[in-house]
């Protein structure tokens, strides 16, 4: 019960207002996105990425998926359109959640992150003032998550080192950072988190939850680009941390699931099964990037010694 409250809590849902003209057909294929986020809520979810061809695709918003069983996913078009928000281009990782009576969406575009809302968690998710929040550093990566009504933004900055993973405390209607909380998470000091033989360190994609008075927090490393984009797992006693990376890292890569670049996903918690799931994107094939695919997979939570495993043998990709 924690973990559907949990869930329900940091939310991730939608429901339906869609211009009929942008639904697209069933075909019984493969999802192509990058950076998936499921949101589950009243018995429904729902499927948002970035667009999955390259720079150019993801200059027009977020589209979005929604299903009863998690195994036949319908089309409902674009939840967030260019239009409507903030951002020219390099629409990136989007984020769903519901706080009081409104969805929100937090997502990056121009390696900015921006926030939209929507009374409806179809959308249209929309920003009157299209802004960012300010920042001295490229920013990506953005992921909401909600304690005792604290609001925490972990994200990534692009830095001159690599890209490293951050929290920053929200103020109340979440339009800004409180400054003094910023905190660094971590960065790629590990030697599977720089294997790929790309300069510049990244770890990336943060997903967070609450099990026991322990936060966990998966996350990706290596260029996504590479075959040995994989994701870790780290925990603590607060959001703020100090976080400690597990020693049975990395929990999912290209040896366990026979995929190439598994990474960039979300936490969310499966309403029929009653168990907790990752949702994650892979390259298209073992010797092509893109399109990158949706896959996912069970999750088990070891209370006792506070870490996740990656239940493998329930991987299985998305369709439509």
């Amino acid at each position: 019960m924690f973990l559907i409250n949990q869930f329900n809590l940091l939310s991730q849902t939608f429901y339906s207002h869609i211009d009929n003209n942008t639904i697209l057909t069933q075909t019984n294929e493969a999802i192509y996105l990058g950076d998936p986020t499921i949101f589950a809520e009243n018995n429904k979810y729902y499927l948002y990425g970035s667009s999955t061809g390259g720079i150019d695709s993801t200059a027009n918003g977020f589209l979005v998926y929604e299903s009863k069983n998690l195994k036949n996913w319908e089309p409902k078009g674009y939840a967030l359109k260019k239009a409507d928000a903030y951002g020219e281009s390099g629409f990136w990782a989007p984020q769903v959640f519901k706080k009081d009576s409104l969805f929100y969406m937090v997502y990056v575009a121009n390696e900015n992150i921006s926030l939209a809302s929507s009374k409806n968690p179809l959308g249209p998710f929309k920003s009157k003032l299209k802004k960012h929040y300010p920042s001295d550093t490229k920013l990506i990566d953005p992921f909401i998550f909600n304690d005792s009504n604290r609001w925490y933004l972990f994200h990534v900055r692009r830095l001159i080192e690599g890209n490293e993973i951050y929290v920053v405390e929200l103020n109340d209607d979440l339009s800004q950072f409180k400054r003094q909380t910023l905190t660094k998470c971590f960065s790629a000091d590990e030697l599977w988190e720089d294997s790929d033989g790309i300069d510049s360190k990244s770890v990336q994609g943060p997903s967070v939850i609450k099990y026991d008075d322990v936060y966990y927090l998966l996350y990706s490393a290596n260029n996504f680009r590479s075959p040995n984009y994989s994701v870790g797992l780290a925990t603590s006693s607060s959001p703020l941390g100090p976080w400690k990376k597990s020693n049975k890292n990395p929990l999912i890569d290209q040896k366990v699931i026979d995929q190439n670049g598994p990474g960039h996903g979300d936490l969310f918690f499966d309403l029929i099964e009653k168990n907790l799931k990752y949702v994650l994107h892979t390259h298209y094939s073992k010797n092509k990037l893109r399109p990158r695919k949706v896959g996912i997979l069970d999750l088990s939570v070891n209370s006792n010694l506070n870490t996740l495993k990656a239940e493998i043998k329930t991987f299985r990709y998305l369709k439509k």
